[in-house]
């Protein structure tokens, strides 16, 4: 069976969570009787091309791109990757009022009206948790039978990472670590920076500088305390970054939503203590075996962080994560999904 994985056009340039699901997901398909195909937009394609596609995240990005393969009549399947802080009373009321607009004024759109029409046009939802699908379900009015919550995952290399090589190269172990981008609000690393800034223990960033006012603030905030160490971005394959994990005590994500942040569930199977926002479907992934913070208060993730320094280091997050959140099992669910949307197809 083969499948076309495609994202927005941006998605290898961001080097974020969709890119790593994208690709995890693909490397493991093939195990389960699937030949998956990244997207050419230079190559030409048809409904010969595959039997199916799946989309990952639903947004302006991939909107076209999803709108044309539902023209051409392949059955298309979608990860959304949305979340959102807003109720979902109020995700339904902003969709209503812009389709109320749309019938008066051709051209109006927003992001909510975006992800809903490529929900509409799929054949099957795969949300990362329960409260993303309770968005799609209750925000933007998508078909519960539609929906088939898929976790992210995380590759096992990251239980057997080896923390020597950050130690020889930086001098540094036990320490509190971040990883992801610096520049993007959501990953709320100024107020993780200001939090750090007030605890007397080494702490390392990780994430690839994006110039411009918020990310140019974090930079500067972090230069006032010598404690906070930046580092440029790693590749995703890289042994560095793996070693990183495993040489911290304490990784720290207080986004302002995760779902539930694949960096913080390669952290946890590597061995590290997790402090990560309350926001977004992350107690579905971590349970108890996480501090939960208000990513809102940086008081709040000051005082998770300082708690977590305390807690002793314990086995059952990284079984936890071993045992349910593997790219293979991951890989699995996602081809039974396939060949559920191929077989309602072919009847």
């Amino acid at each position: 069976m083969k499948i076309c994985m495609a994202s927005y056009p941006a998605v290898s340039i961001l080097h974020g969570g969709p890119n790593t699901q994208l690709r995890m997901t693909a490397r493991h398909l093939a195990q389960y009787g699937i030949d998956p195909v990244l997207f050419d937009p230079w190559a030409r394609f048809g409904k010969e091309s595959a039997g199916l596609v799946h989309l990952f995240a639903a947004n302006i990005g991939t909107y076209h791109l999803a709108r044309e393969v539902r023209d051409i009549g392949i059955p298309l399947v979608v990860s959304p990757i949305i979340f959102s802080r807003h109720s979902s009373n109020f995700i339904r009321a902003g969709l209503w009022g812009t389709r109320l607009l749309q019938g008066v004024w051709k051209g109006v759109w927003t992001d909510y009206a975006l992800t809903a029409d490529i929900c509409a046009w799929a054949s099957a939802l795969l949300p990362n948790t329960r409260a993303e699908a309770d968005l799609l379900v209750k925000g933007l009015g998508v078909k519960s039978n539609m929906v088939h919550v898929i976790p992210n995952g995380v590759e096992e290399r990251f239980l057997v990472a080896d923390p020597g090589l950050f130690k020889k190269t930086y001098g540094l172990q036990n320490f509190i670590l971040n990883v992801g981008h610096i520049g993007h609000e959501r990953k709320n690393v100024l107020a993780l920076i200001k939090a750090l800034g007030e605890i007397d223990h080494p702490s390392v960033i990780i994430g690839r500088r994006i110039s411009g006012g918020y990310g140019d603030a974090c930079v500067r905030e972090a230069q006032k305390h010598k404690q906070i160490l930046l580092l440029e971005g790693l590749d995703h394959e890289s042994e560095m970054l793996a070693s990183a994990y495993a040489a911290c005590d304490v990784f720290a994500l207080p986004s302002l939503f995760e779902t539930p942040g694949i960096a913080a569930l390669e952290a946890g199977l590597a061995g590290a203590k997790i402090v990560i926002t309350q926001t977004g479907g992350t107690k579905e992934y971590f349970e108890g075996m996480a501090v939960y913070v208000d990513p809102l208060s940086v008081d709040s993730i000051k005082q998770g962080i300082l708690a977590a320094l305390q807690n002793p280091k314990t086995t059952g997050l990284r079984e936890h994560i071993n045992k349910s959140f593997l790219w293979s099992r991951v890989a699995e669910k996602t081809a039974q999904v396939y060949r559920k949307v191929m077989n309602t197809h072919s009847a």
